[in-house]
């Protein structure tokens, strides 16, 4: 009895210790967060040279398109190249054209993008494919560095942008893997958002035109203009609207107007095929809306609790950017809820998830970290190569962590309650 006694009282202590660790960060030492780094850096090496090695005429083992969601943009600009601006927005055409291209045997990857989109496709459609595929990914991997760099030196906590560890954190970033497998726009989108970010204080009109660039993935501009309202940048939503107005502009004289009307109808199959249908995979998409489907809810059940979400989201996200809540938390706050306010985003789609992540170090160094907050961190940074497998055993645990970080961080900025104390062996040590 005494030596079950003892065991329990060791196994409650271990316990106690373990949550300390996890509650004040002490656990995330800077050793063990390079150490971190570096390794998944190496493995994704690995991964990426072992699918390169066993490819063979632009497909990889299983005969898939290398890089496969990048093929339906390659696929696309070559239509443009050929006059068919329209054809992408028909998925029976498309698919014909994709088999063209890489084989009768290639699965389907549709075009869902607005025709803004076609104005990038077109011209990596001039080169071949692979070469197409890696000018595109180490281009848009340099626009993600740059804004995180500069996201860096102009928040909180500037030091960190000399810091040598940086480059590889955000290179380290699960998400990272994910988006360059699928040859996705995830850079891309990380990079409009750091960068608007970065410039929002000092530079309006050009942070404005990175926002109004975000036209080509619509459904992350949802909360955009509320938060931006809320904060009276009158100068940024100016320019996010003229620079959409110009987009649309140079759309409709480069492909004609024939492009907004095979937009519009093929919005039909993206919404049914795709979302409500699952026809992607409920268990990559990361919203509510998936969430309740995964779990086999109705649709009509999945759209409300969506709405209820996107309503929350943006009202609350509303009440941070008009509080007195540094930029570094509005901004963090902004990228969680461009994510949660659409039910549909997928999980390459979490690298915008890297200036979120950004800020709140930077804001944790200057500040200190508030209790859990660097466990959280963690958390984030690791989810999106995880996601995917976890969410096959109905376990949403994307959405979950979303939800449950934006919830936190808001409640913890209207309480004003946002800054804890800096802990003994967290990172910022």
């Amino acid at each position: 009895m005494e030596t079950m006694a003892g065991h329990s009282g060791h196994g409650l202590f271990l316990l106690a210790r373990y949550l300390s660790a996890l509650r004040d960060g002490s656990f995330l030492t800077r050793e063990r967060a390079g150490l971190w780094a570096f390794a998944m850096l190496i493995g994704f090496a690995a991964g990426i040279a072992a699918l390169f090695l066993s490819a063979h005429n632009n497909l990889d083992y299983s005969g898939r398109p290398i890089g496969t969601d990048f093929s339906n943009v390659y696929t696309a600009g070559v239509a443009v190249l050929h006059g068919q601006p329209e054809l992408p927005f028909d998925p029976e055409k498309q698919y014909h054209a994709e088999q063209a291209i890489f084989g009768h045997a290639t699965p389907f990857y549709g075009w869902h993008y607005p025709p803004y989109f076609l104005l990038i496709a077109a011209p990596l459609a001039t080169m071949p494919y692979l070469p197409a595929l890696i000018v595109w990914q180490l281009a848009t991997m340099a626009l993600y560095l740059g804004a995180l760099l500069l996201l860096l030196r102009g928040g909180p906590a500037p030091q960190l942008a000399d810091e040598k560890m940086w480059p590889a954190l955000a290179l380290g970033f699960t998400a990272v893997f994910v988006n360059l497998t699928h040859g996705h726009n995830g850079f891309l989108t990380a990079a409009l958002f750091g960068g608007a970010l970065a410039l929002l204080e000092k530079r309006p009109i050009v942070a404005g035109i990175l926002f109004g660039l975000l036209a080509y993935k619509p459904q992350f501009a949802i909360v955009l203009p509320l938060a931006l309202a809320a904060a009276g940048q009158w100068r940024a939503i100016t320019s996010a609207t003229a620079t959409v107005a110009l987009l649309s502009i140079a759309v409709t004289l480069l492909f004609g107007v024939g492009v907004w009307s095979a937009f519009l109808e093929s919005m039909h199959f993206t919404r049914t095929v795709v979302l409500e249908q699952g026809g992607t995979g409920f268990h990559k998409i990361q919203s509510v809306f998936a969430w309740v489907r995964l779990w086999h809810g109705s649709v009509s059940l999945a759209y409300a609790l969506q709405m209820m979400t996107t309503l929350g989201v943006a009202l609350s996200l509303a009440l941070v950017w008009r509080s007195e809540a540094s930029l570094a938390i509005k901004g963090a706050l902004l990228c969680f809820a461009a994510i949660l306010a659409t039910p549909y985003s997928l999980d390459y789609d979490l690298m915008i998830l890297a200036p979120a992540i950004a800020l709140l170090i930077a804001d944790g160094v200057a500040n200190g970290f508030a209790p859990w907050r660097l466990t959280l961190l963690t958390a984030l940074w690791l989810t999106p190569i995880a996601d995917r497998q976890i969410a096959l055993a109905l376990i949403p645990l994307g959405p979950a962590l979303l939800l449950g970080a934006y919830i936190s961080l808001c409640w913890s900025a209207l309480s004003a309650g946002e800054h804890g104390t800096l802990r003994s062996g967290a990172i910022a040590h």
